[in-house]
């Protein structure tokens, strides 16, 4: 397995904005937010911080399971009926 596809990147992308967000709400919180007395430097430092995470877990998986994507589970062939 190879860091250096395409593939690879698309996935490792992905899943770093979808930390990257998860990061986010939990930096905001649950309750109604103002907008104007959010510490944003604090939101986008944990918003970073989650996306960076996740891309180093991505490298660090890269070659341990599903060849050729960044995930840590194998993949799963399709059932075919004969």
């Amino acid at each position: 397995m190879t860091i250096y596809s395409l593939t690879f990147w698309r996935d490792a992308t992905e899943r770093a904005l979808k930390s990257a967000a998860q990061a986010a709400v939990l930096a905001l919180g649950g309750d109604a937010i103002n907008v104007w007395t959010v510490d944003w430097q604090t939101v986008s430092g944990l918003t970073a911080g989650g996306a960076a995470l996740s891309l180093l877990t991505s490298v660090a998986s890269a070659g341990l399971a599903n060849r050729g994507t960044a995930s840590l589970s194998k993949a799963v062939e399709p059932h075919r009926d004969a």
